[in-house]
C-alpha cells in the first residue's frame, strides 16, 4: 500500500501531500495515524507545514467505508477532530495548498490551517447533513471564526459548496493560483515566515488561538520574553544600523 502521507523535509519547512489518489484522498484511519506521527515530528522541531494534496482533490472527504461501520463510542473518540486539533496547535504556521474538491472532513482539515491558498478549480464545503452526519471535526466552531456565524451556518446547514471565487469573498481562502503555480505560492509564504524571527511567528500565532478573555494579558507575557531575547536586539540593531546608511 502506498504511503498516505508524501512528506518532503527542508530545514524550516515540511510538505505533506495527501496520496490515497484511488480513493479520492479520502482520510482514513491509516491518514490520520500518519497526520498524528507528522505532528509529533513538528512539536518536537518546529517548522511551516504546507499540507497539498493532487490537481483535481485535496481531500475528499473522510472515509465512507469506514465512517458507515463507526459507532456512538468511535464518534466519542473524535477522531479527525483530535488530528486536527493537534494540527492547528502545532508552534509554526500551517498552510493549506487547495485544488480541487476538499469536502467534509478535507474541508475541516483545510479550515485547520493558519492559512489557506486554493487553484481555481476549488469546491469545498460540507455536506455532511446529507449523510445522516454533521462536521464534527471542528467546523462548527472553526467556521464561524472564519467566515462568521451567518456565512457558516449557510454552508453547514444546507450543504452548500463554495468555488474559488465564493471562498476568497467570503475570507476563506486568501487567494487564488494556478495549480501549477498553487505549491510555488505556499512556498512563498513559507519563504516570508522563514525570514522572520521563528520564537516571534510562534508567539504570535499562540497570541491569535488564545481566547479573547485572555487577551491582552497573552501578549504581555509574550511580548516580555521577546523583548529579552538576543534575535530582538540583533534584529532592531541591523534595522537601525540599514536606517543610518540609506
Amino acid at each position: 500500500m502506498p504511503e498516505p502521507l508524501l512528506i518532503e523535509r527542508r530545514a524550516d519547512r515540511v510538505v505533506a501531500t495527501l496520496n490515497r489518489p484511488e480513493k479520492r484522498n479520502a482520510i482514513d484511519q491509516d491518514m490520520i495515524d500518519a497526520l498524528h506521527a507528522l505532528c509529533a515530528e513538528l512539536e518536537a522541531d518546529p517548522r511551516t507545514l504546507i499540507l497539498a494534496g493532487s490537481e483535481t482533490v485535496f481531500a475528499g472527504g473522510a472515509d465512507i467505508g469506514q465512517l458507515r461501520d463507526r459507532d456512538a463510542a468511535d464518534a466519542r473518540k473524535a477522531i479527525n477532530a483530535t488530528a486536527f486539533i493537534r494540527i492547528n496547535e502545532l508552534p509554526m504556521p500551517v498552510i493549506a495548498a487547495i485544488s480541487g474538491y476538499a469536502l467534509g472532513g478535507g474541508a475541516e482539515l483545510a479550515y485547520a490551517a493558519d492559512l489557506r491558498i486554493a487553484s481555481p478549480t476549488l469546491k469545498i464545503g460540507n455536506p455532511e447533513t446529507g449523510l445522516g452526519i454533521m462536521a464534527a471535526a471542528g467546523a462548527t466552531w472553526r467556521l464561524p471564526e472564519i467566515v462568521g456565524s451567518a456565512r457558516a451556518s449557510e454552508l453547514l446547514l444546507t450543504g452548500r459548496i463554495l468555488n474559488a471565487d465564493e471562498a476568497l469573498a467570503w475570507g476563506l481562502v486568501s487567494g487564488i493560483h494556478p495549480f501549477d503555480a498553487l505549491l510555488d505560492a505556499a512556498h512563498a509564504m513559507a519563504d516570508r515566515i522563514a525570514a522572520n524571527d521563528a520564537l516571534a511567528t510562534r508567539h504570535t500565532k499562540l497570541a491569535l488561538r488564545t481566547p479573547r478573555a485572555q487577551h491582552p494579558d497573552i501578549e504581555r507575557e509574550l511580548q516580555a520574553e521577546l523583548f529579552e531575547s538576543d534575535e530582538k536586539h540583533r534584529r532592531m540593531t541591523a534595522f537601525l544600523n540599514r536606517k543610518k546608511k540609506s
